[in-house]
């Protein structure tokens, strides 16, 4: 088997909340004990809702942020703040918006080429330009899109930009922050495509994070599920999208939007409030909104299981091993 680019292991993000003079600062643990591996040419998709974690954890693989507990490594090489500077060339980042993560005052082409000046160096200016108008090319623009503006590009075009940036070093891994959220539904279909093409052509890792269920189940080959900072579930796509084992995953599977409007399908409502991750109660984090919840889940959390289909449950769904 191939091995991984990028593995991570009991991958921790605290931050210090409040405080002040008579008080003293809350801990919020915004990622929690999180394991996995990026592969080339596969794509590790991590799903749930606003706030569980999915940002920070981006943050944290780009080497914008150090975690605070467990580690990464990449290549097999741990990845420690020293290093931040030559490893960030083979992990590249595309944004959520690509109206607001290119500046408006660059030229496209200056905008490719710029980091290329800022991690090598010794490239010539004709190489530089060499490298961006292919690369340009390869994300399916013009060559005259060369010396435009980004005000010029449509919302589909901009992202295209924003990749062909994110390609320039030759990166190993990307990581996709929600790319097509902010496109129209008509555009983002072909975008999926391009980044699908392009990690066959270059055999790029991906870790693809997105709350649209519909999106990630036409480019995923992993799933993990996280809610509140941990994750609940993992497994291959089909795994989890054919039989979900966490009552939260099937919750979420239950209101993704159908393609043929005969099909019939239960929606599960999800009843309680969502728990502050300040207050995260005892016991499984999910406990208050969970329709098959007993004493045990209230008393004791759940630990993900070991194994190629795995969810943190102690009464999980679809015959799934308990936890």
């Amino acid at each position: 088997m191939t091995a991984p680019v990028m593995t991570a292991t009991a991958l921790e993000r605290h931050y210090e909340v409040g405080g002040g003079l008579f008080r003293k600062p809350r801990t919020l643990k915004a990622v929690g004990g999180l394991d996995f591996a990026l592969y080339p040419g596969k794509t590790l998709a991590v799903v749930g809702e606003s706030g569980c974690g999915k940002s920070t954890l981006a943050r944290m693989v780009t080497m914008i942020e150090d975690p605070t507990a467990g580690s990464l490594t990449l290549d097999g090489k741990p990845v420690v703040r020293e290093d931040w500077a030559s490893l960030r060339k083979s992990v590249q980042i595309v944004f959520q918006d690509p109206y607001g993560s290119l500046n408006p005052r660059q030229r496209i082409g200056a905008i490719l080429e710029e980091p290329l000046k800022i991690n090598r160096p010794d490239m010539s200016s004709k190489e530089r330009t060499a490298k961006a108008r292919e690369m340009l090319g390869l994300v399916g623009l013009r060559p005259e899109h060369f010396d435009r503006y980004p005000h010029m590009f449509s919302g589909g075009q901009r992202q295209r930009i924003a990749i062909a940036r994110a390609l320039m070093l030759d990166p190993k891994v990307l990581v996709l922050d929600e790319p097509v959220s902010a496109l129209d539904l008509s555009i983002q279909s072909s975008v999926l495509n391009l980044l699908v093409d392009l990690q066959e052509r270059l055999q790029l890792a991906y870790l693809f994070i997105s709350h649209d269920l519909s999106v990630v189940r036409h480019v995923a080959d992993e799933v993990i599920v996280m809610y509140l900072g941990r994750a609940v579930e993992r497994g291959s796509r089909d795994d989890v999208f054919g039989a979900p084992f966490h009552p939260y995953a099937k919750a979420l599977l239950s209101a993704t939007p159908q393609a043929d409007p005969r099909g019939a399908k239960e929606r599960i409502k999800l009843q309680g409030e969502l728990p502050s991750p300040l207050g995260i109660p005892d016991g499984c984090p999910f406990a208050p909104r969970c329709w098959k919840v007993r004493d045990k889940c209230r008393a004791m959390r759940p630990e993900l299981p070991q194994g190629h289909h795995a969810a943190a449950c102690f009464f999980p769904e679809n015959g799934g091993t308990p936890a």
